[in-house]
């Protein structure tokens, strides 16, 4: 542990350093001169008591303390910059605002249903919500785009810290001509050997790989066909897809104006609503949302029920 409290602008440097294609652009970057950030980066290592980079070479590189001091820089340079900017708005006298990103494995209806305790804590909140694909959740958040981001998944990111929002129930959607429109319920093990839609492929997914691993615990391997279409509502697949069915979370009955029908599925399994954030940072509405649920639309997570 370093004897003295780390310097921000030291370790801003040092980013800098890392990120910057060479060290004359990253003293450009920082505003110093090329000696003094290398007399910086070398304070930087004595307070640390390690070496940070590999100099044997003729380009620098990270040790293994380096990579874990960069890697965990960066979220707590960016909660830095985000406590700034909220003391300015504060001191400025500005409203709130509060901005989730969530990505295309929800629609927008169950994002509303998700934010409602917000709406109802907060009324004199300004709330913008936005669909984020999953290369997008982490720089958005680490440059304060989104104060939150929702997604299926359950696996923690290095940089950012993350809860298990709640769970919500598994269905299937069909077309509104689909042999099955005209039932309740199906089960899983139906769905062998018909098509069935999903958002990226599998391995490439959290949230399809999770789905394949239910197909295959109902005893059959999928057949998957990844959707051209992007950015729209999961049930709207089967849409543009007559003959092939789609798991979503949609409350069973029609949706999209009659052309589809979310069908019960029995013994349904649960999926996760995953919440991720920026570390280091305080938002109000933010905890309203990882701490109040919407009875009527979630489970809760099976932590906190």
């Amino acid at each position: 542990m370093p004897p003295t409290r780390l310097d921000l602008r030291k370790l801003e440097q040092f980013v800098a350093v890392v990120s910057a294609p060479s060290l004359a652009a990253a003293a450009e970057q920082t505003y110093i001169t090329q000696q003094a950030l290398s007399v910086s980066i070398r304070s930087l290592e004595r307070e640390f008591g390690v070496a940070l980079f590999d100099r044997s070479r003729r380009k620098l590189e990270l040790t293994t303390a380096g990579r874990e001091l960069f890697d965990r820089a960066l979220p707590l340079l960016a909660g830095a910059d985000r406590m700034a900017a909220e003391v300015l708005r504060v001191a400025a006298d500005e409203a709130e605002t509060f901005t989730v990103g969530y990505s295309p494995a929800f629609s927008r209806d169950e994002i509303y249903a998700l934010i409602d305790p917000v709406v109802h804590a907060h009324p004199d909140l300004s709330i913008t919500v936005r669909q984020v694909y999953p290369a997008q959740m982490e720089p958005m958040l680490l440059d304060s785009d989104v104060d939150v981001v929702l997604r299926r998944g359950v696996a923690t990111p290095d940089t950012l810290a993350c809860a298990i929002h709640s769970y919500q129930t598994l269905r299937i959607a069909v077309n509104a001509s689909h042999e099955w429109a005209g039932r309740d319920r199906v089960d899983i093990a139906e769905l062998s050997g018909r098509p069935i839609v999903v958002w990226a492929p599998e391995h490439r997914s959290f949230y399809t790989d999770y789905l394949v691993s239910h197909c295959r615990r109902a005893g059959f391997d999928p057949t998957l066909i990844v959707s051209r279409i992007q950015g729209v509502p999961p049930a709207s697949a089967v849409v543009s897809y007559p003959d092939a069915c789609a798991f979503v979370t949609d409350e069973a009955g029609t949706t999209l104006h009659g052309r589809v029908v979310v069908l019960d599925v029995a013994e349904p399994p649960l999926v996760p609503v995953q919440a991720l954030w920026l570390p280091h940072t305080v938002c109000a509405p933010r905890t309203t949302l990882l701490t109040q649920r919407n009875p009527t639309t979630e489970h809760p997570s099976p932590a906190t029920a």
